[in-house]
């Protein structure tokens, strides 16, 4: 029996791989590739403002007021501002598996649903890795995550916001706090649009052509999540950068990520209705164990939720970003 063509598309191989001993179709599959990104559970997002970007008007100067005397006239004044738009990018994947495969063994809706299951987590970890490192310089189809606004702490007015954490070279990581709101960073979605990741199942094709050109019946699923990131008020947002993973991990000269944290919650805005996580990836999250354990601490408490680990500095919650690499270049 022929298999579909090309590799992005599920073969008979595949199918034997989902067979309960039975010969049904599983859908307990153990999803070894499966990451946590809590950035996604935590973002809130909003209807942008037009359909290819959010544009936010920000005020850049206040009006000066005068000291007068008598008989003296005072000089009109007014404010300064700016436009900002942020884009937004279109994330689309396409499922199509041949009928004839889907239907051995009788139960093609399983083998539907475990496809998309796939197609689900992979756009989820995609969308979370461009939140901090989408860069519409070298991908203009995207839009600007984090990592592009707070990667220059010597000219960028968010210099401020960039915490140096002494590493060098390109074995670095990051820390992120975010304080997410509607007048701060949230995420966006075309205006007259729906949030969030698309499912469309596009039923059975007769037009799918084979490498000869030859037509086949395919079911196809299409995947879409249009979305961007809007970022209104950088003071919301601290990147503690360049900590330096290999120092980190071996205990030696690492950075005290204590200390940085609490230089960064004193750089934010507070009071202001925002709602604040860290985010950072699982080495991160274990040295931090490590180091509180090693010195006194009231500040980072750990505890269990569902059989969780749940923790927070400073009330804030410390949420796990996988998608967050080890191999960052360091920021100057």
């Amino acid at each position: 029996m022929a298999t579909a063509i090309g590799g992005n598309n599920p073969t008979i191989a595949d199918w034997a791989k989902m067979l309960e001993p039975d010969g049904g179709i599983t859908t307990d599959i153990v999803e070894i590739g499966k990451q946590t990104n809590e950035v996604l559970l935590d973002m809130t997002w909003q209807e942008a403002n037009g359909v290819t970007h959010h544009r936010s008007s920000i005020r850049t100067g206040y009006p000066a007021p005068t000291w007068r005397q008598f008989y003296e006239g005072v000089a009109p004044a007014k404010s300064t501002y700016a436009t900002v738009d942020d884009a937004i990018g279109m994330m689309e994947a396409r499922s199509v598996v041949d009928v004839k495969l889907a239907n051995l063994g009788g139960e093609p809706e399983k083998f539907y649903m475990n496809e998309a299951t796939g197609f689900i987590e992979g756009m989820n970890q995609d969308l979370a890795s461009n939140i901090f490192y989408a860069n519409q310089a070298t991908s203009p189809t995207k839009f600007n995550g984090l990592a592009p606004r707070f990667n220059d702490n010597t000219t960028a007015a968010s210099k401020e916001n960039i915490i140096d954490g002494g590493g060098s070279g390109s074995d670095n990581t990051s820390m992120w706090l975010v304080g997410w709101s509607p007048r701060s960073v949230f995420g966006i979605f075309p205006k007259g649009s729906k949030a969030g990741l698309q499912r469309e199942d596009c039923g059975i094709q007769h037009l799918q052509l084979d490498a000869s050109s030859n037509p086949y019946s395919a079911h196809v699923d299409k995947f879409t999540w249009d979305a961007g990131l809007c970022v209104r008020d950088w003071r919301y947002i601290v990147r503690i950068a360049n900590i330096d993973v290999s120092n980190l991990t071996g205990e030696s000269s690492a950075a005290d990520l204590l200390k940085l944290m609490t230089k960064a919650v004193h750089k934010t805005p507070q009071g202001t209705g925002a709602r604040y996580a860290w985010y950072c990836n699982n080495t991160v999250l274990t040295m931090l164990d490590i180091q509180a354990q090693q010195k006194a601490n009231v500040y980072l408490t750990i505890g269990q939720e569902e059989g969780q680990a749940k923790v927070s500095f400073r009330s804030i919650p410390l949420r796990r970003c996988d998608q967050l690499t080890i191999t960052e270049a360091q920021v100057t």
